[in-house]
């Protein structure tokens, strides 16, 4: 994060259906100042995607209604969502997540189980990757 972005004015949409992963990314990413709001599936994450328009928005793969990958699909097939950096987490597995997640527009991604220093650390590349896109636009 750049000296001139406060983290209180970023904007992260966390999607998971599990509830717990829910609750440790949050709390870890609203000690960090960011403004959080939350989906339980997919078709309510792109929902919320499209009508808050975060900075980010951090998908699990496998959710109810439509996966981490469509939301991803659809946000990257419209160029006013360039802007939003998207991180995938999932158990699939490294090699399928590797592959997979690139092909949809993800930015990164994470294999759960995840550290949160990594979880840190992939936020903190994607927003400023994305803030780019914003300045360059």
């Amino acid at each position: 994060m750049t000296e001139t972005q406060d983290s209180s004015q970023v904007k992260i949409l966390l999607a998971d259906d599990d509830l717990e992963i829910l609750r440790i990314t949050r709390t870890r990413l609203s000690k960090r100042g960011f403004t959080i709001i939350e989906a339980h599936d997919g078709e309510e994450a792109l929902e919320l995607a499209m009508a808050e328009h975060p900075h980010m928005v951090v998908l699990d793969v496998m959710m109810p209604k439509l996966n981490g990958w469509e939301v991803c699909k659809y946000l990257r097939a419209r160029d006013s969502y360039n802007d939003v950096g998207v991180l995938m987490l999932t158990a699939i597995g490294p090699s399928l997540n590797e592959l997979t997640s690139p092909l949809y527009g993800a930015d990164e991604h994470l294999d759960k189980p995840f550290d949160l220093d990594e979880l840190d650390a992939a936020v903190e590349r994607i927003l400023e990757k994305r803030r780019n896109v914003r300045l360059n636009d």
